[in-house]
């Protein structure tokens, strides 16, 4: 997820966020997957916050790039698999926060 699919990605979970009332705090787009620290209505359980962006994502994606669907194994955007963590005590927003900017930087060292 790289260039034009990275910045409308990005765009994309903003929409999906203010419409369902979630607030992205931070988020970083990398090559093969992405790092979103939200809060959410607790009306939502987490595996449901996942499910609402990963879908909505994919559906906008593959209509607006049609190609990245030829170029993905099994043809799906999104593999099943997520982390979830909430912040507590010992995991604090700004730990959340410092370790996506981490995993940033790593990326790009790795991209030079």
């Amino acid at each position: 997820m790289r260039g034009d699919l990275a910045k409308r990605l990005k765009v994309v979970f903003q929409e999906i966020a203010e419409r369902y009332e979630f607030e992205i705090d931070t988020m970083e787009v990398q090559g093969d997957h992405v790092h979103l620290f939200l809060s959410a209505p607790p009306r939502y359980s987490p595996a449901r916050v996942v499910q609402i962006m990963k879908s909505i994502s994919a559906k906008i994606i593959f209509e607006e790039f049609p190609e990245v669907r030829k170029q993905l194994w099994g043809g799906e955007f999104w593999s099943d698999g997520y982390f979830v963590r909430s912040v507590g005590d010992k995991v604090t927003s700004e730990v959340i926060r410092r370790y996506i900017k981490y995993h940033q930087e790593e990326q790009l060292h790795f991209d030079l």
